[in-house]
């Protein structure tokens, strides 16, 4: 076991939020090795004649896979399959894009996401892929080549900068200050400042306001992110339903254990609604951390 020296402000703060010695313990193992299986170029059957796989029993795609150099395999080159968290493929799982619809990808860097919902599409539609930096856009291009993706268009901006057009269905996974990617890097642990789960908070409440403006009536947001932070999970939600009357939040109906959304944390009372939002610590699936809402414009 990796040993860390946590900050004693880090370990107050989480044990007022779940389990900390299973958080901690679980945050330090290594992750389980997992793909989505990319439909556009490889049948589920197919690829578990190729490869032993077991079931991720959220999305019907995914599956772990120990005990392969997966990066490095014919495979993976061919795009047959997508090395991604298993936790990451539930945002679009939720949302549930469909072949004729208009989707937006905010902030959609790397590209798994976005490769999965374009397969989900059966490659028709069209999603508009976004994302800040120059440095984003190299990885969200090669792997949307590899995996065959055709019914994309990428842009590169600001995200709370879009208007006008009106989506079906919008994918918010926001920048976030990443707490739920521990076991993914360390580093995360270093870097934590419950000032820039502040900052970051503004820069989400910012993009989903945008997300609000340019959705159809009838359409739905999933809004994500890789953090376990209250500020910028169940504190964005309860301020989307205060501040936009005709958004409203979906029960999330899915086959996985789940942690108690936050109702009261650090001072501040949320909306009792957020019980319908998905909040997943490591120790839950043995997975990354994670939360997932979905709203739907009345």
């Amino acid at each position: 076991m990796v040993e860390v020296n946590w900050k004693p402000k880090f370990i107050e703060r989480y044990k007022q939020l779940t389990d900390i010695d299973k958080f901690l313990e679980y945050s330090l193992k290594p992750l389980t090795k997992t793909i989505r299986v990319n439909t556009i170029k490889c049948t589920v059957p197919e690829m578990r004649k190729r490869m032993k796989l077991t079931p991720i029993p959220w999305c019907k795609e995914g599956f772990g896979a120990e005990g392969y150099g997966l990066g490095n395999t014919k495979e993976h080159f061919l795009g047959y399959f997508y090395i991604q968290g298993a936790a990451s493929m539930i945002p679009p799982v939720v949302l549930k894009p469909k072949e004729d619809d208009l989707v937006l990808d905010m902030c959609a860097s790397p590209g798994s996401k976005t490769s999965q919902m374009a397969a989900m599409m059966g490659n028709k539609g069209l999603i508009v892929a976004n994302d800040l930096t120059i440095d984003r856009m190299q990885p969200l291009t090669i792997n949307l080549q590899r995996l065959g993706v055709a019914n994309c268009v990428i842009t590169r901006m600001e995200g709370a900068w879009f208007k006008g057009q009106l989506y079906d269905k919008i994918l918010l996974d926001a920048p976030c200050s990443g707490i739920g990617t521990i076991r993914k890097s360390l580093k995360t642990i270093d870097m934590w400042n419950p000032n820039f789960s502040k900052m970051m908070a503004g820069i989400q409440r910012k993009l989903f306001d945008t997300a609000v403006g340019v959705l159809k009536e009838g359409g739905s947001i999933v809004y994500s992110t890789c953090t376990l932070e209250p500020e910028e999970d169940e504190g964005i939600v309860d301020y989307i339903l205060s501040k936009h009357p005709e958004m409203k939040l979906e029960k999330i109906e899915l086959d996985i254990k789940r942690g108690k959304p936050v109702e009261e944390f650090d001072g501040k009372e949320y909306t009792s609604e957020v019980k319908k939002c998905l909040r997943i610590w490591p120790h839950d699936n043995d997975t990354e951390g994670f939360f997932v809402s979905k709203f739907k414009k009345a």
